[in-house]
């Protein structure tokens, strides 16, 4: 896969008080851009329960450039940056695109899987490894 992409409606809700999108709706964005992946490529919320297996970050971090406003068109892009053989750990960048040509910002995060009944960081079953690798790769991907 060459790119994966969500575009997304930015609604008033999303907006503080100074008419541009609240910088926690950032985030927002990219975890539903993440997890529509996920859940597109067989790893549900009802696959995570039946293998007691779920994502955690560790890091997550978003680098503003511009504004979004109420009326653009935004479009998340999702990438694995890094990830390493297993699938249990692995990195990843949303790239939040404005009306196709300007970069609003960057969210870069880390993260594992986790053994939801024991609470400890976990080999992921065999199709959540398969549904990481398929996420399309940045340019600068490492393994």
């Amino acid at each position: 896969m060459e790119q994966y992409s969500k575009k997304l409606e930015i609604r008033w809700a999303d907006l503080d008080p100074n008419f541009h999108v609240l910088h926690s709706k950032y985030y927002d964005f990219g975890a539903y851009c993440r997890m529509a992946f996920l859940t597109e490529h067989g790893i549900t919320p009802d696959v995570m329960k039946q293998n007691n297996i779920g994502p955690v970050i560790f890091r997550e971090e978003c680098i503003f450039k511009r504004e979004i406003k109420f009326g653009d068109e935004l479009e998340v892009f999702l990438k694995l940056s890094k990830c390493n053989e297993d699938a249990s750990r692995w990195s990843m960048v949303h790239e939040l695109w404005i009306n196709k040509e300007t970069l609003a910002a960057l969210i870069n995060i880390d993260g594992a899987w986790m053994d939801t009944m024991i609470r400890k960081l976990a080999k992921p079953p065999e199709i959540c490894m398969l549904g990481i690798k398929l996420i399309p790769k940045a340019g600068n991907f490492n393994q």
